[in-house]
């Protein structure tokens, strides 16, 4: 199709925003301030009342927010900038648990490849049965969450509070963790440590001590031959049960899933 300006763009049904072509917060936060971005936003807003569905992914999903237009629902985004979405957009609620959110005529998937996911859901809510044909011949296998794919401590550096937290953590991950014990040892207060977590990982401490332990069972499952509750012990559990259940949750798969996905 030729490349057109955005006024002389007939009405659309769908409406997919390519991304920034922005790598991290600083040049994202520029790119949004933008005098063509904030045409964008206003064509957008139009498109979305004349009934149009807008999707995004990656940074793209930056630019949606911008709109307003997801203010007061849920949206996820590439996760490793989910602090720096946090702060530009607090009336929006991140939900980077899940690879694909709709928010009503509005859908936002998560990091770059999420442009497939995004892809599948669109013809999915036209096709569901094509959409799993098209799956199979693309090799691409649907994902409902991003868990398996982020590194937890990647988001915690994005605040030095945190960030230390994030060691100490890591340091007794085998144990049984209290808040107040990890406040005192960073040198902080048990609720500014909470305030500065939910701010910028969107979850508490003990919720983030969750996520570190899972990404640790994963690597232990990928890498060794250790048993479900030996690794259970080293992260932090008293058993298997509870690491095989909270795998389940976190990542919607079973151990022996979780290790065939990484064959020696």
């Amino acid at each position: 199709m030729p490349v057109v300006a955005l006024k002389q763009e007939a009405r659309a049904s769908v409406v997919l925003l390519p991304a920034l072509g922005c790598k991290t917060p600083e040049t994202i936060c520029e790119a949004l301030e933008r005098s063509d971005v904030s045409e964008a936003c206003a064509w957008l807003r139009q498109r979305y009342s004349e009934r149009a569905r807008l999707l995004a992914a990656c940074t793209g999903t930056f630019v949606l927010a911008e709109t307003g237009l997801l203010d007061g629902g849920s949206a996820t985004t590439t996760w490793w900038l989910g602090p720096t979405f946090r702060k530009r957009f607090p009336e929006v609620k991140l939900d980077d648990s899940t690879m694909v959110v709709e928010n009503g005529r509005c859908v936002t998937a998560g990091a770059a490849l999420a442009h497939l996911d995004l892809a599948l859901w669109l013809v999915r809510s036209k096709s569901p049965t094509l959409a799993t044909l098209v799956s199979r011949y693309l090799l691409v296998e649907a994902r409902s969450t991003p868990a398996l794919h982020t590194i937890p401590d990647q988001l915690a550096h994005a605040d030095p509070l945190v960030e230390a937290f994030e060691r100490w953590a890591r340091g007794h991950i085998a144990e049984q963790l209290s808040v107040e014990d990890a406040a005192r040892a960073i040198g902080t207060s048990v609720r500014t440590l909470a305030r500065r977590t939910q701010r910028v990982l969107g979850r508490s401490p003990l919720g983030f001590v969750q996520d570190l332990r899972v990404e640790q069972a994963i690597h232990r499952l990928r890498t060794t031959d250790a048993s479900v509750d030996d690794i259970a012990r080293e992260v932090g559990y008293l058993d298997g049960v509870t690491l095989r259940n909270l795998l389940r949750k976190k990542t919607g798969r079973g151990v022996r899933e979780l290790r065939r996905l990484w064959p020696d």
